[in-house]
Order: C-alpha cells, then sequence, then structure tokens
C-alpha cells in the first residue's frame, strides 16, 4: 500500500483494498425487517496496481462488485472484481498499463485498442439481468448469484453507440429501460446515442444526435412523455487530452443547457433550453410534468463540477463549501421551440437523491437524500472523490412538509442508500446505507444500516457489520429475493 500516491485518493478510507473475499452469518445487531430479503449491489472502486500518475483520482479504480445478501433475518457478503478487458490485461503483466483517467494516449502502448472501461459506477438491474457499468464504456454483465463477470452487454450486437450511461432509467408501468451515451461515437465528440430497451431487455430503438459541446452528460431523466438531457459545461477537449492533459475541464462562463423531447419521438424534434453559466450536478432526482403539461426537472446542482481535478484543468479553485448549492427544480415549457429554464431552489446542498422506483417519471410526495449536518463543528469524515463524506440523511417531503434528517458522529459518513419497497401501502419501505466509521488514523468500521424510510429521524432499527474494509461506494442497487428468481 505505500507505493500507493500519498494523496487524498489513497488515503484513509480511499486506501485501496484490492481483496475478493465471502462472509457468512454477519453479525447482526437489532432485527431485520422479515419483509427485507434479497440483495444490495453496491459498485466500490479498487485500483488493483498502482496508477502511473501520482495526480491520478480513484474514480480511475478498478469495478469492484459487492453483495449484501440478506435473508430470514441473516445477511452474508460477497466481493469481486469486474473482470474486464483492461483489468485482465493488467493482471498479466502485474502492473498497470493504462494511463490518466479517460485519457487512452497516455497508455502503455502495448494495450493499443483494449476496452479501458473500468465498469465500476453503477449496479443496474433490467430484465433479470445485472450489469456494472460506467459512462465511458459500454456495460459489463455479472452473475448476481457468483459475482461472476459473464461479458460485455451489448443487447445481442445490436447497440452501436461505444459507451452507456451509468444512470439509466427504468419506467414503472412499462418496464422498459431508457438510457443513452455520450461520446458515443469517440473520445471527446458530441454525438449522444438515445436508446429504449423493452421489458424483456431487447433494443427497441437507438437514435444519434448532437449536444452543444462535448460535455460530461453524467445523467437524465425521464417524465411520462418526455425525456430530458441537462448538459453542463464540464468539457473535453481532443486536443489536450491528445497532450496527455486532463480529459475533462470545467468552465464556468459557458452556458449550461437542458435538452427536451418526446420520450417515444425522434431525435429532430428535441429542443434546448438555456440554463445558467458554469453550474453542476452529477445526480438528478428526477422529473415530472404538471396538471397543465409543463415540465419540472429536480436536480443536485451546484456552482460548479465539484471535483478538484476538473475543476483545476478548467483554472478553478472552489471548495466543496462554497459551492452554493441547493436542490434545485428547472421548469421549461415542453412544447415551447426554446427560452430559458425557470429555476428555483427547493431542498438544502447534498446529493444522491433516492426515490422509489414506482414514481419514476411522476411527482414525488417524498424522496431522501445526503447532505451536510450544518450544525456540525470540525471537519466531516474524508473520504470519496471530493474528500468528504456526508454526515445527514433527510426525508424531504415534495408537497412542502417538514423535513426529517438522520445525523451521524463526526467520525461517521454515509454512503448512498438503497430503497426496499413495502407490500404494504401505507408504508414508505427501507433504506439500507453502508456506514463507515473511523476509529484510528487507518483503522474503520462498517456497518449497513436498516432505516424506516418514512421515519429516518428514528435511526436504524438494524445495523450489520461487515468485518473487512470497505472503500467509498459510489452507487447501488436493491434486487428482491423474487426478481432473483427471474435471473437471465
Amino acid at each position: 500500500m505505500i507505493d500507493y500516491p500519498r494523496t487524498p485518493d489513497f488515503l484513509g478510507l480511499n486506501r485501496p483494498i484490492g481483496e475478493e473475499y465471502s462472509l457468512t452469518n454477519l453479525v447482526v445487531e437489532g432485527t431485520i425487517p422479515p419483509n427485507i430479503e434479497g440483495v444490495f449491489f453496491r459498485a466500490t472502486p479498487d485500483p488493483a496496481f498502482v496508477p502511473f500518475a501520482d495526480d491520478d483520482t480513484l474514480l480511475s479504480g478498478d469495478g469492484m462488485i459487492s453483495a449484501l445478501r440478506i435473508a430470514g433475518g441473516t445477511a452474508g457478503f460477497d466481493m469481486r472484481f469486474v473482470d474486464t478487458p483492461r483489468r485482465r490485461a493488467e493482471v498479466a503483466a502485474g502492473r498497470a498499463l493504462f494511463g490518466r483517467y479517460r485519457n487512452p494516449y497516455t497508455d502503455d502502448p502495448s494495450v493499443a485498442g483494449i476496452d479501458r472501461t473500468v465498469a465500476n459506477t453503477t449496479p443496474v438491474w433490467h430484465a433479470g439481468t445485472l450489469l456494472m457499468t460506467k459512462e465511458d464504456g459500454r456495460a459489463y454483465r455479472v452473475n448476481p448469484h457468483t459475482l461472476e463477470t459473464v461479458s460485455v452487454h451489448d443487447f445481442c450486437g445490436k447497440l452501436k453507440s461505444q459507451t452507456m450511461t451509468a444512470h439509466p432509467r427504468i419506467d414503472p408501468v412499462t418496464g422498459e429501460l431508457f438510457f443513452f451515451g455520450y461520446q458515443a461515437d469517440g473520445i471527446a465528440t458530441t454525438k449522444v446515442a438515445y436508446c429504449i430497451a423493452d421489458g424483456s431487455g431487447n433494443l427497441l430503438s437507438e437514435q444519434w444526435f448532437d449536444a452543444p459541446y462535448s460535455a460530461m452528460i453524467h445523467d437524465f431523466a425521464i417524465s411520462e412523455n418526455y425525456v430530458i438531457f441537462p448538459v453542463y459545461p464540464t468539457i473535453a477537449d481532443l486536443d489536450r487530452i491528445k497532450a496527455g492533459e486532463p480529459h475533462w475541464a470545467h468552465h464556468m462562463a459557458i452556458d449550461s443547457w437542458m435538452g427536451v423531447m418526446p420520450r417515444y419521438g425522434d431525435v429532430s424534434e428535441i429542443r434546448w433550453f438555456k440554463g445558467p453559466k458554469g453550474v453542476f450536478a452529477y445526480h438528478l432526482m428526477g422529473a415530472f410534468e404538471d396538471k397543465d403539461g409543463i415540465l419540472h426537472l429536480d436536480q443536485c446542482l451546484a456552482a460548479a463540477n465539484p471535483f478538484g481535478f476538473i475543476q483545476r484543468a478548467g483554472g478553478i479553485d472552489i471548495p466543496p463549501g462554497q459551492l452554493d448549492g441547493a436542490l434545485t427544480r428547472w421548469t421549461v415549457d415542453p412544447k415551447a421551440q426554446s427560452g430559458d429554464v425557470r429555476e428555483a431552489r427547493i431542498g438544502p446542498p447534498g446529493d444522491f437523491p433516492i426515490i422509489p422506483a414506482d414514481r419514476q417519471g411522476r411527482a414525488l410526495d417524498h424522496a431522501w437524500m445526503l447532505t451536510m449536518n450544518p450544525d456540525m463543528r470540525g471537519s466531516p469524515l474524508m473520504g470519496g472523490p471530493v474528500y468528504a463524506m456526508f454526515n445527514m440523511l433527510m426525508r424531504l417531503d415534495m408537497r412542502g412538509g417538514p423535513p426529517q434528517f438522520l445525523t451521524v458522529a463526526p467520525n461517521q459518513g454515509f454512503n448512498e442508500p438503497v430503497h426496499v419497497p413495502s407490500s404494504d401501502a401505507n408504508h414508505e419501505g427501507w433504506l439500507i446505507a453502508m456506514v463507515d466509521t473511523q476509529l484510528g488514523p487507518d483503522a474503520f468500521e462498517h456497518h449497513a444500516w436498516i432505516i424506516n424510510a418514512g421515519d429516518v429521524a428514528a435511526g436504524a432499527v438494524a445495523t450489520i457489520a461487515i468485518p473487512k474494509r470497505q472503500r467509498p461506494q459510489v452507487h447501488g442497487c436493491w434486487v428482491s429475493t423474487a426478481q432473483l428468481a427471474l435471473a437471465a
């Protein structure tokens, strides 16, 4: 471990682990609710080899998928690398061969043409298939029972885009998978592929259009009738990349955009609405149309991209605490030809919004997100790509009622929760979140907290101890035992 760069991306909670394992009969405190039966899949980037560059980011880490399996009030835990061609090449060589983050011009010549993706961002469950995704390449299919990597997933050869988002959206009524890929035809291009797969996983359509510039389009949204592509000025430039410099640079003086089109329409129908200059959001809570047909997009918006290495490439230095973030609503008339977005702040700064799966594309009564405790004194737990873990879980009443809060101790931090629905229509279900606790300079404990989603302030009803070191999670998903039984 001492060979890794002595930077925040590789120290403390971010220290590489590189261990695959299986654990059974985990220690449970409290009682796991009897209707929680299934698997919490998590993506945690973990570099298997020391990187070329001392300024590498943890986002370059090899994909690692874990599975917290819960059944009959007991739990087990599995952790495996995603066996991508990139990882196989480096394992064979016994060293890192791929260079800077998303920059093939810095790679060892021996790996030219090998798929660079590490599939490390989001586990996605659709049509009985578990995928590990990262937006710089296609997804990789993983066996949900063994966590063995099966193959790259190109929808039986139908997908032409070279990339697929880590944030697809599944319609709760049709079961269709809506997704996209930016830089669809190669590095730093403006091409975006918009795709729909049916409830059985068959690719129905793939249409391409040009974004206003080659932007990082990390997330997108659907409503019942529209699809929304937010474009923020974190921009790729091919000349910069060829010179061995960072793939991304953020630009404060460039406009943001909101592209809107009918979700079953033609890409020629896309309309672009102008947003504020310089802003950025990694994650969207969702979108919906009101009774008048007006379209609303809710997002965790900030004044700039929060990642330090992307800011520095654009000549910016804005600490996370000064990013003036907020849960923000952009509103447009989707039938208008163009115009400016109307903006309103509807919640606190934060990220990782969670909504019930059955409300995707619909108006919400409630939702959850992670934020920072405004009353906290001192620094939060260091970890993750912005080097600060969230320390407050919030339940938002989207109808205007009071919020609920659950805070952790100063030496603790939340990872993104997943929502477990309830069979009781009057119960909001459960949230499961990994909570990291720092005990010393390089000593940590990790517990999965199970929380009543309708009463988060009450704290965990049960905790599950994971007696092995964990790296910060990116995203996760919940798959019930009934869904697993239908695995393709």
